[in-house]
């Protein structure tokens, strides 16, 4: 399992505002190209968001569904894409007199990129999911009128 955090200048609410909007997607998600549209009521256990990933012409169209959440605390979906595998991703925040902690845990849980080392795997969930914080960060932080001059990624 990959595990990012990411010290963020605004609530966990901000955060989550962004996480709660599906049209957001593809401008945190590193790889996702575009979203093609989002079920009423994201992101309520068992709605989707429709998305493709890649670069055109190379565009997989998939879906990443919605386990659990938790309003400005906790979100868990079940990534996929086909055909490369799927996996689980949580984030969990925490509140701070700064901000906030995000915590970004992902697994694989499908497919030929499961069967694969964790030692092979996790270093390039860990590359692509720090600059996914990274824009999730900047995104809520736009959106609570704060502006990043400096990064404060903690290690």
């Amino acid at each position: 399992m990959s595990e990012n955090e990411w010290v963020v200048r605004a609530s966990s609410a901000d955060v989550f505002a962004v996480l709660g909007d599906g049209w957001s997607y593809a401008g945190w998600v590193v790889g996702a190209a575009r979203v093609r549209s989002v079920d009423q009521g994201f992101p309520a256990p068992g709605t989707s968001l429709h998305h493709s990933v890649g670069v055109w012409p190379f565009m997989v169209n998939d879906v990443t569904t919605v386990e659990e959440f938790e309003p400005d605390h906790r979100l868990v979906i079940k990534v996929r894409v086909w055909p490369a595998g799927a996996g689980r991703v949580e984030f969990v925040t925490t509140t701070r007199p700064d901000g906030c902690l995000l915590v970004m845990r992902e697994e694989t849980s499908e497919g030929p990129v499961h069967v694969l080392p964790h030692l092979a795997v996790d270093p390039v969930l860990h590359w692509r999911n720090t600059e996914t914080l990274r824009r999730l960060a900047y995104l809520a932080e736009s959106r609570a009128g704060l502006h990043r001059t400096q990064s404060t990624y903690p290690g």
